[in-house]
């Protein structure tokens, strides 16, 4: 069955639908002025100003909060004043962006966009220039994908400049980009970039297919565009990886996988994807292997751990309590054994404490939010376990638990971790060890069975695929990695041959 299906009953009534019919330009300069003015709702900055060329009437008409004020003087002020008699209206506009149309239409869609509309009186086209207005920040590095080696350089909120910032670091012809308006009411532009040689054709189109079957009046952030675009939106794992730095999105795209960029956010999504690519940073790669494998482990390590590290506690202190040693066994029992509270219960209130101080923090300016994340910490830590009401040894637990899912480099699969944990502590606390053995079974066989454009969410474990793994739980030297991912469904396999060729001559 197909992932998206037809929508049942009429299409709905939109602004784009309301006007089928093409509207030509009036014949009477001011007919078209009240057209325009009509079609903003006579909103307050929609600006007109007369102007006069070779005996003839014109009004130019722009959105003051949309256009360049100095841009307009530049392209085509400054040149009207200095024209000579009898010369072109079209050798005047010096903006590199300009064309004539004949529908006003187009002149509204146009003027959404930064650009400005010249009309004259008993004229039957009207001259669009653009002048648009722009207003990026500077690419800083991302606040949540920070490197200690490499690029510190970010995307921003503007589809064009972030699309200059792949250039720059892609100079090659097989760079490809669409593009795509969504949204009836929002007329979002969004853009699919791959490498023509490199990405798999079908991959390609069916990225395009899912994007043009996305029917809304408003796409606006990337959450929009994945619960459209995934395989298995209700899957608590995510199926597309999201990233803010051109260096990263660059190494995707050499490896064949397709990106989608958005106007109004910073965030790129690249398809396919497995499991491990939310794992891996650019550090991975700027640091020696040795170093690099290691912290790939340990963040492999802090997934499962934060996972199961709460259930494994409630579990022994439930059901498994002569596993604990002899020496230990006498700390835990003094610690628990006057709290009123069950185990589960305990590691449910610290959890949603520390998912209170944490969003807590992010949505207080950071000065604040630094000091309710530290302080509120320590109080409540200090306060609960004085009032008996949770044990020490659950608060290091807890806090463990944190620290290890604070170290997951995709802030997606981070909540990832927030939203499993729960029904695996109640497993533990229904039968023990074996109730976080059937949750991880069943964690694991949803795992098998997930895709991403299809691709095995597991890959290239499962299915195994053995060179694969010379870049999935620790990463070899980089002149080993001589192929591409299988699950990025490249065209060329080969993207190295002998990278130390030298050391072969010198022997």
């Amino acid at each position: 069955m197909s992932l998206f299906k037809k929508r049942k009953g009429k299409p709905l009534k939109t602004s784009e639908n309301d006007e089928k019919e093409i509207q030509t330009l009036f014949p009477f300069l001011e007919e078209n002025i009240n057209y325009i003015c009509e079609a903003f709702g006579n909103t307050d900055d929609l600006k007109t100003r007369n102007v006069t060329f070779n005996g003839r009437n014109g009004k130019l008409i722009y959105l003051e909060t949309m256009a360049d004020a100095k841009e307009i003087q530049k392209s085509f002020l400054i040149p009207l004043a200095e024209a000579e008699e009898g010369k072109d209206i079209k050798d005047l506009i010096t903006s590199v962006e300009s064309k004539i149309s004949t529908r006003l239409n187009e002149a509204v869609s146009a003027l959404l966009s930064g650009s400005c509309a010249l009309f004259f009186e008993g004229a039957t086209d009207v001259f669009l220039f653009n002048t648009i207005q722009v207003n990026a920040r500077t690419p800083d590095e991302p606040e949540n994908e920070k490197v200690v080696r490499g690029s510190h350089e970010g995307f921003v909120e503007k589809l064009n400049v972030n699309l200059n910032l792949l250039r720059e670091r892609v100079k090659n012809r097989q760079l490809t980009i669409k593009y795509y308006e969504k949204g009836w009411e929002s007329n979002t532009n969004i853009a699919v970039v791959y490498m023509n040689q490199l990405a798999n054709p079908s991959l390609v189109e069916e990225v395009k297919k899912r994007i043009e079957s996305i029917s809304s009046d408003m796409v606006f952030s990337p959450g929009y565009l994945e619960e459209c675009l995934e395989d298995s939106p209700f899957s608590p794992f995510p199926q597309i990886l999201f990233t803010e730095r051109p260096d990263r999105l660059e190494a995707h795209l050499m490896e064949g996988r397709v990106a989608i960029l958005s106007e109004g956010t910073s965030d790129a999504s690249i398809v396919p994807v497995s499991f491990f690519a939310f794992f891996q940073t650019p550090d991975d790669f700027n640091i020696r292997f040795y170093a690099g494998s290691i912290f790939r482990l340990l963040r492999l390590f802090s997934f499962w751990g934060a996972l199961t590290l709460p259930p494994i506690y409630i579990a022994v202190v439930g059901y498994h309590f002569e596993i604990i040693p002899q020496d230990v066994i006498m700390i835990v029992k003094s610690s628990i054994e006057n709290i009123p509270f069950p185990p589960l219960l305990e590691a449910i209130i610290m959890a949603i404490t520390i998912e209170l101080i944490r969003e807590a923090g992010i949505r207080l300016p950071t000065p604040i939010g630094q000091t309710i994340g530290i302080v509120g910490g320590l109080i409540i830590g200090d306060a609960v376990v004085n009032a008996g009401m949770v044990s020490n040894v659950m608060i290091i637990v807890i806090a463990l638990t944190a620290i290890m899912s604070f170290s997951i480099p995709s802030y997606e699969m981070g909540n990832t971790i927030r939203i499993l944990s729960l029904p695996i502590m109640f497993g533990a606390a229904t039968l023990g060890f074996v109730g976080i053995i059937f949750s991880l079974m069943i964690i694991i066989i949803h795992m098998c069975k997930l895709k991403s454009f299809g691709t095995p969410y597991l890959t290239p474990v499962a299915p195994l695929h053995w060179k694969g793994l010379k870049d999935t739980f620790i990463r070899f030297p980089i002149w080993m990695l001589n192929t591409r991912p299988k699950g990025a469904q490249a065209q060329k396999s080969i993207k190295q041959k002998v990278s130390r060729e030298w050391k072969r001559n010198d022997q």
